[in-house]
């Protein structure tokens, strides 16, 4: 899914580690765990997502593009999707910036995005851990990834919700090829009331919510899990280099266990766009059952290549920045 990564920002590794000591660690280690303002946080956060979408930009096209393969085409008469192929095709008939087609409400889309799924993952944590057996005071493991995996996916949940509007206008202006039908985000918002009413905007939530609590969920909990167990063996290692690593492995995970709700996210927000016929009439199963029965089960996982190109910078970038940052405006102060 487009939203499947978020750190805790640092203090949950540091109380996973501190539960393999055989003793508590000393008053003055406590601030360390000490959780950033609510400002930075956001900052943090929203710029983490905002720069790692901006650069792994053409791979979720070329990952959009393969999706909606077959969605309005003859499966029989479509050729084996070829990456390269279909990167020159862009560069020869639309030109190299098309490659960033939508990165604009792409931004726009995961500042605010990144920002509430960080800072709700925050939240949710700690209401997880003021309840009894959660609160890390009894030093069970799986009361910590019980709290990582349920967290993640109630951030991903409120963060999907909140922006959901704009990620569907993403994936319109992505999925123009020639012909621009909408012409820019107030535009295509316009045009998406005008013509298919407000509701419109809302358009594949059920598969984006269905998909995105576990997505999010994996990817928090496998992070966590990733990175503690690093930590523990080999202390000493850089925090970035942890953090890419353990980032890229997660998002590796939660796509390949959610892609295919992810495409068919993809194509039921593409119902009716530019007054094209609708596809998928029976709702989110019965789109299911249509894309197994016409293009197999290998139809779900259409796009998954470029996705997995994609996931590793991408999640690995958003970790690495997200930590960086922290520290940074840990330093800075806000009013």
């Amino acid at each position: 899914m487009e939203a499947r990564v978020g750190v805790d920002g640092g203090s949950a590794t540091r109380n996973l580690l501190h539960q393999h000591h055989s003793r508590p660690p000393p008053p003055q280690q406590q601030p360390q765990t000490s959780q950033i303002g609510t400002v930075p946080q956001l900052l943090a956060g929203g710029i983490a997502g905002a720069f790692s979408k901006t650069c792994t930009a053409p791979l979720a096209r070329l990952t959009i593009l393969f999706q909606i393969q077959g969605m309005h085409s003859d499966v029989a008469t479509l050729s084996k999707p070829n990456i390269w192929r279909e990167a020159l095709r862009i560069v020869h008939e639309e030109g190299f910036r098309a490659f960033w087609k939508g990165n604009l409400v792409t931004i726009a889309h995961r500042l605010p995005y990144s920002a509430v799924n960080f800072y709700a993952y925050e939240q949710y944590k700690s209401i997880l851990k003021s309840i009894p057996g959660l609160d890390g005071q009894t030093r069970n493991p799986q009361a910590d990834i019980f709290v990582h995996f349920v967290g993640g996916g109630l951030a991903g949940i409120t963060s999907a919700s909140a922006t959901y509007p704009l990620d569907l206008v993403r994936t319109r202006l992505a999925a123009q090829r020639n012909a621009m039908y909408y012409q820019g985000i107030r535009h295509a918002l316009h045009t998406i009331c005008r013509d298919e009413g407000f509701l419109g905007l809302y358009k594949g939530m059920g598969a984006t919510l269905l998909g995105v609590g576990p997505s999010i969920a994996i990817s928090f909990s496998v992070y966590e899990s990733l990175r503690s167990s690093w930590h523990c063996r080999r202390p000493d290692d850089s925090t970035v280099l942890v953090s890419l690593a353990c980032g890229s492995l997660s998002g590796i995970a939660s796509s390949t266990v959610t892609f295919p709700l992810d495409l068919l996210r993809r194509r039921m927000q593409l119902e009716g766009a530019g007054g094209q016929a609708r596809v998928y009439n029976t709702g989110l199963f019965g789109a299911f059952r249509h894309i197994v029965r016409c293009e197999g089960f290998r139809g779900l996982y259409r796009g998954i290549m470029p996705e997995y190109y994609k996931v590793v910078p991408s999640v690995g970038i958003v970790f690495m920045t997200y930590e960086t940052l922290k520290k940074l405006l840990s330093d800075v102060p806000f009013s």
